[in-house]
């Protein structure tokens, strides 16, 4: 008997590295100072969450 597995699609991790390093620069460059540009690194790691979070508010789910 053979046991198929199903795996995920490579491209999604490579959309969401791409989107994390324009993240990260985008949150770098506004920062003024060390401590901004590090939350700005924290807040590029969560950003797929709060834009879904946001894309639900805005459509009423």
């Amino acid at each position: 008997m053979k046991c198929e597995t199903s795996k995920s699609a490579p491209a999604s991790g490579a959309v969401y590295g791409i989107g994390f390093i324009g993240a990260v620069i985008y949150f770098i460059v506004q920062a003024s100072g060390f401590w901004e540009g590090v939350l700005g690194v924290l807040k590029a790691i969560v950003w797929p969450a709060v834009m879904v979070f946001e894309l639900f508010k805005y459509i009423g789910a």
